[in-house]
């Protein structure tokens, strides 16, 4: 797929305020199918809840720039704060964005990894381009049980969390560099200490740039990024937010990377989050298609998303003019019966 084949990221209608300090509330528009949001909604929250799809915590659809549907499980709110996991690598590739804007960083060019300087080292040509996209052929295993050899779990709780770009960087390739794809949280703490070490920030300092040039200007006062000893961001799983705040970065990206008129992410960068990467037709049956830290249409085609752990969710829908928010606890094995619950409760708004 070209970028020219990618749908059209609408505007927000001049009628509606961005929503930086609160979110506007409407009813959905005439056309949306209420009686099938409805039974969806009783199916993710009511008595169903658990053998098809585990627990949901939340729900927010926004379409329109306005919240059309809120729901939350009991002992939730509003005010909840849930875990990213995963979907913090999209607000990683967000910052990389920042950074290129700011000429900063070029993604084609080789990834400034100090394990990786000699020239005799196959690791040496990789870039970052390669790393966004998942397809830098390091050897990491993205396992989540403790029964199988993992490195995620090695790298975020073992003898990795402390310094956790390092650790991921010291692994050996797998691959030749860029001629397969495999999903590694490694990888994003990699491109989080190259980001770091762009702007030449660590910690609280590289946490400022994060608020002053992405969490402030689009009201994400929520975000609570963690950080390893080393002052890496832990941008493979860790930033904890409301939903209405994770709507509010899916929107960002909505508006190809515009908030009320500030450039944000440079031009091209939301086209380039979700311009497909290369995988084989087995890993695409098995994980579905992939961009560049964004995940592809889960909410329909031409949709891409911020994915996490256990049924974490920001979806957005270009034809629809929306962005879908869904947090919960869905064990891997029903993972395929909440997808097709959020695609489904897309349909709803799909004229």
């Amino acid at each position: 797929m070209s970028n020219a084949s990618l749908l059209p990221l609408p505007a927000q209608p001049e009628d509606v305020a961005w929503p930086t300090s609160d979110w506007e509330t409407a009813e959905p528009k005439a056309g949306v199918d209420r009686a099938r949001l409805d039974a969806l909604v009783d199916d993710g929250f009511g008595a169903q809840n658990g053998p098809d799809m585990g627990e949901t915590h939340a729900l927010l659809v926004v379409q329109h720039g306005k919240i059309v549907a809120e729901h939350y499980a009991q002992d939730f709110t509003a005010a909840s704060t849930f875990p990213s996991w995963s979907k913090a690598k999209s607000i990683t590739q967000a910052l990389i964005g920042i950074l290129v804007r700011d000429g900063k960083i070029d993604i084609e060019a080789r990834a400034d990894v100090p394990e990786w300087e000699d020239p005799s080292d196959p690791r040496h040509a990789i870039t970052l381009d390669q790393l966004l996209r998942m397809s830098s052929g390091l050897a990491f295993r993205e396992e989540y049980t403790d029964q199988a050899p993992s490195d995620v779990i090695e790298m975020l709780w073992g003898a990795g969390k402390g310094d956790t770009g390092a650790f991921a960087a010291s692994f050996d390739l797998e691959h030749p560099v860029g001629s397969s794809w495999s999903y590694s949280s490694g990888t994003t703490n990699i491109v989080a200490r190259c980001a770091a070490r762009a702007l030449g920030a660590t910690g609280p300092e590289f946490e400022k740039f994060m608020r002053q040039e992405l969490l402030d200007p689009i009201g994400m006062k929520t975000a609570d990024p963690k950080f390893d000893d080393a002052g890496t961001f832990i941008g493979s799983s860790f930033c904890f937010a409301t939903a209405r705040d994770f709507a509010k970065f899916g929107t960002l990206y909505l508006r190809d990377g515009v908030w009320n008129g500030q450039r944000i992410l440079p031009e091209g960068w939301v086209d380039y989050a979700r311009t497909p990467t290369a995988q084989t037709p087995a890993m695409l049956e098995e994980d579905g298609p992939y961009g560049a830290h964004w995940w592809l249409e889960r909410g329909g085609p031409g949709s891409f998303s911020a994915n996490g752990f256990e049924g974490q969710f920001t979806i957005v829908v270009p034809d629809c003019d929306l962005v879908l928010v869904r947090h919960g606890k869905t064990d891997a094995t029903l993972g395929p019966a909440m997808k097709t619950w959020m695609a489904n409760v897309v349909d709803c708004f799909r004229s």
